[in-house]
């Protein structure tokens, strides 16, 4: 097994620092708080879900300083996977690697058919899987082209989900406040916060809550990803990771605030999405239309961004000789084009098992991915847990290194203590318990694999940069 990371320059690097910003938050603002955030209110209470938001906000933000870290001083295309790969171990980067494209692909099948079901609402009487099928075609339309067109589609993708969501703040506030009258009910200001008390559902509901609040901002990462492809890397990714922490909280945690003030805790939970209920609330006319648009371009955003994601982390664990070399060949416009099809050709299998097989495989396929993007968390942290150990005992300075993490090792240390206590609390929630044992079982399979299949071979760690060639740049955050 080779690994070759070196030869990426075939990639090229044509990504801008506004696409990697609109990249991360596209992944990351989508149907997790357009439909599930009333889930979360409706577990925890108007303050328990803040407090939950403002935690999940806290671990995104120490795994995109590790994975800014690692990504700065190894900036290839896979990030995570072949980082994984170089500093915990091959056998590691092999399950990483495997798992997060397992994980995104079985999505990427997902967001086809909810948005051919999502069409159903304006042309009722054409069948889902004409759309499915015409969502495909574009999808794989857009990441055939060279990656400054894919950054490009994905840009304006996110910009509708970010405008939509600043609009529905303002909207709220001002309706919260009086300045908008609405058509059922006077002006609440805060009187759905207190009425209950702080916490009605107490601290089991925040934890509850907290574990759908992780998923939710779970696809940040897919900065690292794209960062073997990004203009100027040492300069535009530490530039993308502080934009996005600050935006996506501030975004989260004001929505969230709004909805809470507006709608009853109670009655959160048991909305299909309460950005349309807020909207209606007001007398915004053609607002669940409204809406339905946004949350198409939310699940097309998430499709177009995880395709890139899974034939990115394909290509890259080709190169480390842990999936065929065919996987590696690049067309004439840069992008791993077999990459690109055995993904999309995976993702139409899982979506024929969301018909074919609802209640047992696709089960199966779902609870597997569930952990998926929790496991690459915490292999991000210990990823750099373990490179500023070896570059330390290598006689590298700290103060040369481009972008930093600070506060080592306690940053690393508490983003593993935090995944793993999502692992935790999934063990004590009875509905969400299925996908550990399923998640676990499956990473077991593939370290035995590997093992089974690797280790017999001479096997040579991926040739990685020079990690002293860089000039010093010092950036902390």
């Amino acid at each position: 097994m080779n690994g070759n990371h070196a030869g990426q320059s075939q990639l090229k690097r044509a990504i801008k620092s506004r696409h990697l910003f609109m990249m991360s938050l596209g992944g990351i603002i989508g149907t997790g708080l357009f439909l599930g955030s009333g889930y979360a209110i409706g577990e925890a209470g108007p303050a328990g879900a803040i407090l939950a938001y403002l935690v999940g906000g806290l671990l995104m933000f120490l795994v995109m300083v590790c994975l800014g870290e690692l990504s700065v001083v190894m900036p290839v295309s896979g990030s995570f996977q072949a980082h994984a790969t170089k500093f915990i171990g091959p056998a590691t980067g092999f399950v990483i690697g495997w798992v997060y494209w397992f994980s995104w692909a079985l999505y990427v099948g997902l967001e086809f058919i909810a948005a051919g079901l999502l069409m159903k609402r304006w042309f009722p009487d054409v069948p889902v899987w004409i759309w499915c099928a015409l969502f495909v075609l574009l999808l794989f339309f857009i990441n055939s082209l060279a990656s400054r067109s894919f950054a490009e589609t994905e840009y304006w993708f996110a910009g509708i989900k970010v405008l939509a969501v600043i609009l529905f703040i303002i909207i709220g506030l001002a309706a919260m406040f009086g300045v908008l009258k609405m058509e059922s009910e006077p002006a609440p200001y805060l009187s759905h916060f207190i009425g209950d008390g702080l916490f009605p559902a107490g601290m089991v509901g925040v934890f509850i809550s907290m574990m759908t609040v992780i998923y939710a901002f779970q696809g940040s990462e897919i900065m690292g990803v794209a960062a073997g492809e990004t203009e100027e890397p040492e300069k535009n990714i530490p530039k993308a990771i502080r934009n996005i922490v600050v935006r996506v909280v501030l975004f989260y945690i004001m929505a969230i605030f709004v909805l809470s003030a507006l709608v009853p805790w109670q009655e959160a939970g048991v909305l299909e999405s309460p950005f349309v209920t807020v909207f209606d609330m007001v007398g915004i006319p053609y607002a669940a239309d409204i809406m339905n648009f946004v949350i198409l371009t939310a699940i097309l955003s998430v499709g177009n961004t995880g395709l890139f994601a899974c034939t990115r982390i394909l290509y890259s664990l080709s190169l480390d000789g842990m999936a065929p070399k065919a996987f590696s060949k690049l067309n004439k416009r840069g992008v791993p084009s077999n990459a690109l099809v055995v993904t999309l050709i995976f993702a139409l299998i899982s979506l024929l098992t969301s018909i074919v097989a609802a209640d047992t495989l696709f089960v199966i396929l779902l609870a597997i991915s569930g952990i998926g993007g929790t496991l690459t968390w915490m292999a991000i942290a210990v990823a750099q847990l373990m490179f500023r150990k070896q570059y330390i005992q290598n006689g590298g300075q700290v103060e040369d290194l481009k972008f930093r993490v600070r506060f080592y090792p306690f940053v690393p240390i508490l983003c593993i203590i935090m995944c793993a206590s999502i692992f935790v609390f999934t063990a004590f929630d009875p509905v969400q318990r299925i996908s550990l044992y399923w998640g676990l079982g499956f990473i077991g399979a593939c370290y035995l694999y590997y093992y089974m299949m690797f280790t017999r071979k001479q096997a040579t760690l991926p040739t990685t940069p020079d990690l002293e060639a860089s000039p010093i740049i010092k950036k902390e955050i």
